[in-house]
């Protein structure tokens, strides 16, 4: 059913309310984060934030003002790559944690450098991740390699990691080997918090079934696991069984990877000579997801 403007509005103002309070949340954690553990023992992060921290250590520049500098360049690419709508958000969420930096005080929680290390990287890390779960960043690297990837042959994560080496090895110059190493275990810390805040505990694999037998295969998933199983049509193709004319079947469903050794086992039951794919899902909405109720 086609929903009313009405509707639709509504639907776009409750999100926003919850993008607000993601990126509020999100900018508290890495004000934590800053000032209750990276700032007052010089440690560093990666990525921008990194860059920010590292030339407050060698320059008397403000931080909130190099939080806002060093992010404002990226921050033009996000509205010119994916939208001014991104981009209004992410001024907002920058802006915002430039004031909590500049005007929030936090004891130092610690003296400990391990627990800096990873607790300074935890707290930025769910501040960084909670914001991007509201539609905004309060560090612009990736934007930055989303838009070189799309013009050479190297990843988004191949960028990152290049520009974090070259970070870490002018720390290791200026501030010392030591510190900068710490300051590796920091964005460890940090990167491994924002894809968990992403992606959740529950993480889902997508399980693709080619199978000359995907009604009784499809029953099963669906009667013995409570999984949705959708089909796509397919069309002749070459396999272990040789060439096949007839137009067929192919299932897709996604699992949690705690049900993914159960399907395998369902597929097998029927047909051992299925070719099965399995890849990693980044977010589910809607559908079966969860198990269903088994009478």
């Amino acid at each position: 059913m086609k929903k009313t403007r009405e509707a639709i509005a509504q639907i776009i103002f409750k999100q926003n309310i919850k993008d607000f309070f993601f990126v509020l949340w999100g900018v508290f954690m890495a004000s934590v984060g800053l000032k209750g553990f990276l700032l007052p023992n010089n440690f560093l992060d990666g990525g921008a934030m990194g860059v920010s921290l590292l030339l407050n250590i060698l320059t008397p520049v403000d931080l909130s003002l190099l939080i806002v500098l060093i992010n404002l360049p990226f921050v033009i690419l996000g509205a010119r790559q994916i939208s001014y709508a991104f981009a209004i958000k992410s001024v907002m969420a920058i802006v915002l944690l430039a004031v909590f930096v500049h005007f929030i005080s936090f004891p130092a929680l610690t003296s400990d450098k391990l627990l800096i290390a990873v607790f300074g990287g935890f707290f930025l890390g769910a501040g960084i991740g909670l914001t991007i779960r509201g539609g905004a960043v309060i560090d612009g690297t990736e934007v930055l390699a989303i838009t070189l990837s799309r013009n050479s042959s190297l990843t988004v994560g191949d960028f990152i990691g290049i520009f974090n080496i070259i970070l870490f090895s002018l720390a290791a110059y200026f501030i010392g080997i030591e510190k900068a190493m710490y300051s590796m275990l920091t964005y460890l810390s940090a990167s491994k918090t924002v894809d968990f805040i992403i992606n959740g505990i529950e993480e889902h694999i997508g399980v693709m079934i080619v199978t000359a037998f995907s009604d009784e295969i499809k029953n099963s998933i669906a009667e013995n696991m409570g999984v949705g199983v959708t089909v796509l049509k397919s069309e002749k193709g070459f396999g272990s069984r040789g060439e096949f004319e007839k137009e067929g079947t192919v299932l897709y469903c996604a699992v949690t990877r705690l049900e993914v050794s159960k399907l395998l086992l369902e597929i097998e039951k029927i047909d051992e000579r299925a070719f099965v794919v399995q890849h990693i899902l980044k977010d589910t909405k809607g559908g079966m997801i969860k198990k269903k109720p088994l009478h």
